[in-house]
Formats: structure tokens, sequence, C-alpha cells
């Protein structure tokens, strides 16, 4: 804890002198008396959130470049397939609540048709093959590039379509949300 505290005041004076800016300044856009930045920098003040968060803002830094934090790694999301029925579904979201992306990839086979219904409207896109879908007494074939979109009280069931695997997008609102609204053009 001592060594990272210390570490804080020659870097708040290297990114000062680095935007060449006095210390006058930055007193002045932080509200912090020249004398206690001056006894930050120089380690003669242990630096507190209080005068960091100013500090940090007026910088345009993040506290941990203050403090001198090591790199939390790979900021993206990395998320993993999840197998249900024989299909895979790629998470392309992860908010609670809300809209729902997956893409999933649906192998070729040939599984009885058995249609289910549940809260929520679904949308799909097809990104690659041909997709089967039974959605009430409608028996669907869906190619590359187009959409279809249902509530899903309606009872429904998709497969592949024939013997090649079929890509799909898929937006699923659990509360009925719908994928999309029709914009309306407003007078300028």
């Amino acid at each position: 804890m001592d060594e990272v505290l210390t570490g804080v005041g020659s870097r708040l004076r290297a990114i000062r002198k680095q935007r060449d800016t006095p210390l006058t300044d930055v007193a002045t856009a932080t509200g912090i008396s020249v004398s206690t930045l001056s006894r930050l920098e120089t380690g003669h003040r242990r630096p507190t959130l209080e005068l960091l968060l100013p500090l940090a803002q007026v910088y345009g830094v993040q506290i941990d470049e203050l403090i001198g934090a090591p790199p939390t790694g790979d900021p993206r999301i990395h998320m993993r397939p999840v197998q249900r029925n024989g299909m895979t579904f790629i998470p392309l979201t992860r908010r609670p609540g809300g809209l729902l992306a997956h893409k999933a990839i649906i192998p070729p086979r040939r599984r009885p048709p058995m249609q289910k219904s549940h809260e929520g409207y679904e949308w799909m896109y097809v990104l690659g093959g041909r997709l089967r879908l039974l959605l009430g007494d409608q028996d669907l074939i869906l190619g590359e590039g187009e959409a279809a979109e249902f509530d899903t009280h309606v009872p429904h069931w998709f497969d592949s379509a024939d013997s090649t695997p079929v890509e799909v997008l898929i937006l699923f609102g659990r509360q009925g949300e719908r994928a999309h609204l029709r914009a309306r053009s407003t007078p300028r």
C-alpha cells in the first residue's frame, strides 16, 4: 500500500509536466491549494480519494493511471458458446433483461418437430444456410438474408432445412420487446 501511494506524487508531477501546466492552473481547476498540490507531488502529503478524483478529471486520466494500478488485461468480453438441444448458441449480449442477442449454429439433422411456446418475442435472421421454421400452422423455409419476427406465445420450432448447417442471428425479448421499431421521419 505504501509503495503504491509513494509513486502517486511522481506520476502527478510527470503528467502535469507533460501537459506543461503550472501548479497554479491545476489549483484553480481543482480547488486544491498550490501548497497541497506541491506536497502531493513531492510525497510529503498522502493522496486521498478527495484529492485524486479532481486531479484525474482535470488531467483527463483514470485514477488507475494516477495510482499506477496494474493493467487489468484484455477488456473485451469473451462469451462462451452454449450447447442446447444439439445447437450452439453464442451469446452476443450479457445485459440482464431487455433484448438478448445470440448467433445460433444449427447442425444438419432431422429431429422431430415439437413446437413450444413461451413468454417473449423473437426475431431471426438467416446468415447462412436454410432454416426451417414451424410457426403455428405455417411451415416456412428461410434462406440466407431472410428474417422472421414472431410472438413466442405462438407455438414454434426451428431446425436446419436440409443437410447443411444453418447460421442464424437471434434477437429475443423475454418481456415481449420487439427487435425493431418503425421510425418515422420528422420535419426539420
